[in-house]
């Protein structure tokens, strides 16, 4: 072992020397500014670059916002005015407008009912879809249409289940495109109607001309179901009824499960999330037994 760590003069002064000029290295590595200071950047490109990636950006973040597709500003709920920015107030002037059985038929007449300022107006405005008979409405006939005063009774009436196109457009405020919507929403049930109140599921007709249209018509040979009992019914018998979604559906069996029972259908005005407007379309499909 002694021979490894025994060294001549030489190999002393040697090892000395590599330490020292190790030592002066390092030094010179931690102090002595090395890069050049002279960098040059190409302006025009690094400009180039920048807007490149300022676009990326901007088109990112548009793509990432909410999409609004056309509606009817009639049917905004709370959900969805809050999407579009209104404040809660301003949606329920408008909510409470509508329970009048009231119908807004113009962007001045959305903004003087809800009180929205200019600048949202102008932002969503570009996307209301009113019904046609109001954004484009046909001339008006000059047929005198004449009502008598007197209601016509049950065996007077129409069957509406079988009225074509060209009968319903006889009643005032029915155009060509309402007559076939009514007859294509007829349409789509085998037998037709169950009542009289599935036209308010057809869309663009108001009360008004809903009332003169059963004032004519009525269904008389209505589409024969078998009602659903309230009472028994699981979620999944529930969603099969027209505007009834799983949500509602859950909140109906937890409610009915509180209630110990439902006593009347109207007890499901109390449910949460419950399309209130749509009951009497609803109960056409329920039985309490």
């Amino acid at each position: 072992m002694k021979s490894h760590f025994t060294f001549t003069k030489e190999q002393r002064n040697g090892i000395f020397l590599l330490i020292l000029l190790i030592i002066l290295f390092q030094c010179a590595y931690f102090f002595i500014d090395f890069s050049s200071k002279d960098i040059v950047v190409n302006q025009k490109a690094l400009t180039k670059f920048t807007n490149e990636i300022d676009s990326l950006k901007q088109i990112e973040i548009e793509s990432r916002k909410p999409k609004i597709f056309p509606f009817n500003p009639n049917y905004i709920t709370d959900y969805k005015g809050a999407t579009l920015g209104m404040s809660n107030e301003e949606i329920d002037r408008l909510l409470a407008f509508r329970k009048q059985g009231k119908w807004i038929n113009s962007t001045q007449q959305f903004q003087q009912v809800t009180k929205v300022s200019d600048s949202l107006l102008k932002t969503i405005s570009p996307y209301f879809k009113f019904p046609e008979w109001v954004t484009n409405p046909s001339p008006k006939s000059k047929t005198n249409y004449k009502y008598s005063n007197t209601p016509k009774t049950f065996s007077q009436k129409k069957d509406l289940n079988k009225a074509t196109a060209k009968q319903l457009q006889r009643i005032n405020g029915i155009g060509e495109v309402l007559s076939e919507r009514i007859v294509k929403f007829r349409n789509k049930f085998v037998g037709g109607f169950i009542a009289d109140v599935q036209l308010l599921d057809v869309y663009g007709l108001t009360p008004e001309v809903i009332e003169r249209i059963t004032n004519e018509f009525t269904v008389k040979t209505p589409r024969q179901i078998e009602k659903i009992n309230l009472n028994t019914a699981t979620v999944e018998q529930l969603v099969t009824i027209q505007h009834i979604d799983y949500e509602v559906a859950h909140n109906i069996v937890e409610q009915r499960i509180l209630r110990e029972g439902y006593k009347s259908l109207d007890e499901l005005l109390k449910v949460k999330d419950f399309p209130v407007n749509k009951i009497e379309i609803i109960k056409l499909y329920l039985s309490l037994y």
